[in-house]
């Protein structure tokens, strides 16, 4: 085969078959196409699109083009959840255990944060000791020995995508959907779960900020999965406004701590709820989703997630103490509160404007291997709909740069809206692909 006279066929929009999808990939990951082909590939692919045949393709190839997991010896279905990625989402960390305490194996590789929605694997490392870099084989071994194991990404594992993500950053082809679908896709193949939940959130604070596009990726995923032999399901998820109140590394982690302690905030622990039904309806474990929720409710009050979580921390190397005595986890030195300019009901908490604000103070990452804080972030003190007065503390930041707090409270107080009318807050489930049962 030829790189050019691929590149022309897809440029002048034919499709591309199996063969010559697995050797593009097979050749770029070797080195055998230079980057500068490959990035004109890319834009053929970005314009011209791919179509389902082309885009399982490509995700079978990426897949492939490392080591693969196979968690076919146990008795279970292990299953996976991924997130689009949000502001204030740390969902897996209440998540992920409350499933596994159920009986369901979870098997979850995570990546790093980049940009403002903030990474698992960066919150559980704000746990003194943690650690997510695991081996394969004892990443395989902790969830069959738990039920449950978090551990970062691995070059080992569909590298090619790495090295096409990479190129796609730099290149302007990331905003497209077969192509998002086929690097989120193979990695979650590539891992070796049976059953996979899907966590597609859009708005201000999500990359997919129209709904349309959200439930567009959502179907090819889901369509993605299917054929290539997986059950899966995709719950479409607001995220104008953060989820719960927190956005920074450890303080995400005391928030996920009090959700497993009954303690947390609604909209965290219900999101959970939900999601997990689905994943115990998807494994088998229970008939319908509600059926599932009904049992997570009970593992949730019975305090049996919160101890599975203290299992996989000290399984990875975690203190256990710091979940009981939470100073013991990062700390900002700075804080600096924000107060109400007015007296109204809170309309707007704007996601994006509040994630920039936390990235700003060390909470993420502007480009990849940048050092984060994870003492830093913020916490917001109501929810939109509330009623607020005049001179109320509203938020509170939280940071290590004492020459940035005038400028992060001047951003931050931008992200809120208050008003003289009490506004009705939507649904944070917006949609689910496909209708269960399917």
């Amino acid at each position: 085969m030829n790189i050019l006279e691929l590149i022309t066929k897809k440029r002048d929009g034919q499709s591309l078959t199996p063969e010559e999808i697995d050797f593009l990939v097979h050749e770029y990951n070797n080195g055998g196409i230079p980057d500068y082909q490959m990035s004109a590939m890319l834009m053929s692919i970005y314009f011209q699109g791919l179509n389902n045949k082309e885009t399982n393709a490509l995700t079978a190839a990426l897949a492939a083009s490392g080591e693969t997991l196979d968690f076919s010896s146990l008795d279970n279905m292990v299953v996976d959840k991924h997130s689009s990625g949000g502001v204030g989402d740390k969902v897996t960390l209440v998540l992920v255990p409350l499933v596994a305490a159920a009986g369901v194996p979870v098997a979850k590789i995570s990546g790093r944060g980049l940009g403002f929605s903030g990474g698992t694997i960066d919150k559980l490392e704000s746990i003194p000791g943690f650690s997510a870099e695991l081996t394969t084989a004892f990443f395989m071994e902790l969830v069959k020995k738990n039920n449950l194991a978090i551990m970062v990404q691995t070059e080992s594992i569909t590298p090619a995508d790495g090295k096409l993500y990479a190129l796609r950053d730099v290149t302007g082809t990331v905003e497209n959907i077969s192509l998002i679908a086929a690097s989120i896709m193979s990695k979650k193949i590539a891992g070796g779960a049976c059953a996979i939940l899907l966590d597609i959130k859009t708005g201000r604070g999500a990359f997919m900020q129209s709904r349309e596009e959200a439930f567009h990726l959502a179907e090819i995923m889901v369509r993605i999965g299917k054929d290539m032999g997986k059950r899966i399901v995709s719950v479409v998820t607001d995220m104008n406004q953060p989820l719960g109140y927190t956005v920074g590394n450890a303080l995400e982690v005391k928030e996920a701590i009090a959700v497993l302690k009954g303690e947390g905030p609604v909209d965290v622990e219900r999101l959970c709820i939900v999601l997990g039904g689905y994943i115990l309806a998807l494994s088998g474990r229970v008939r319908n989703p509600e059926e599932g929720q009904e049992q997570l409710r009970r593992l949730l009050e019975s305090g049996a997630a919160l101890e599975k979580f203290r299992q996989m921390v000290i399984s990875q190397g975690g203190r256990p103490e710091c979940l009981d005595d939470l100073t013991l986890l990062p700390q900002a030195t700075f804080t600096d509160e924000l107060r109400a300019p007015k007296a109204g009901y809170i309309r707007e908490i704007d996601a994006r404007i509040v994630g920039k604000v936390a990235l700003s103070l060390g909470t993420g990452r502007s480009y990849k291997g940048e050092e984060i804080d994870p003492g830093a972030g913020v916490v917001l003190k109501y929810k939109v709909g509330d009623r607020v007065s005049e001179n109320d503390l509203i938020a509170c930041i939280y940071h290590n740069k004492e020459n940035i707090r005038e400028t992060a409270c001047r951003e931050l107080l931008n992200a809120f809206s208050i008003g003289d009318k009490k506004v009705e807050t939507a649904s944070i489930i917006l949609g689910v692909v496909p209708p269960f049962p399917s």
